[in-house]
């Protein structure tokens, strides 16, 4: 008798935590992925290489969720709106393809261990910046550098692009990052021409 007694206790108590547990979860996060960048690569014929590393990431962008600037000293993860992947991953295989588009002559790829390669160019990025601000714009920002094949530094430079939202939300801001992006990606192809 006293077992069963102990068995539909136990049987109660768990069925009391599973309905508290069901009571207390929030729904899953919305999860975003960067527009995806139209064109195509160039093939093996093509004249110039330029070669990319995976951006690096200011700490507090390395995170999952979507990052906003909500004054002028206050960042804030969101935990409900995250990256559907690592945003470095995205960020690098977008800013591949967009390059790729504007750059019709040359094949990006992604430098794999910094590998060097006669003739190539080796692309060098740092975000410090890449969020949604308090005033409506979506903000990027960081530092690039162009090297050559032997390593020599040919141009270093500030990035900073600032993109207006179309409508409020987090739907919005991933879309005005992408517009951002874009944008990125057209003054660093024009340095990679200006550098050859």
């Amino acid at each position: 008798m006293t077992r069963r007694w102990m068995l539909a206790a136990l049987a109660a108590l768990t069925m009391t935590a599973w309905l508290a547990g069901c009571a207390t979860s929030s729904p899953a996060p919305a999860r975003y992925t960067l527009p995806e960048a139209a064109g195509s690569a160039a093939g093996a014929e093509a004249d110039h290489l330029l070669l990319l590393r995976p951006p690096r990431l200011a700490h507090y962008l390395d995170v999952d969720g979507l990052v906003m600037q909500v004054d002028d000293i206050t960042l804030v993860e969101a935990r409900g709106h995250q990256w559907a992947e690592p945003l470095a991953r995205q960020l690098e295989r977008g800013l591949r393809l967009r390059l790729a588009a504007r750059l019709p002559d040359t094949r990006v790829m992604r430098d794999e261990a910094g590998v060097r390669e006669p003739g190539a160019l080796d692309l060098r990025l740092e975000l410090d910046r890449f969020q949604g601000r308090h005033d409506g714009l979506a903000v990027i920002g960081g530092q690039w550098q162009l090297r050559d094949d032997q390593g020599r530094l040919l141009a270093m430079e500030s990035l900073r692009v600032e993109t207006a939202l179309d409508d409020d939300g987090y739907p919005a801001l991933v879309r005005a990052l992408g517009r951002g992006w874009d944008g990125a990606a057209d003054a660093l192809a024009e340095a990679v021409r200006r550098a050859r």
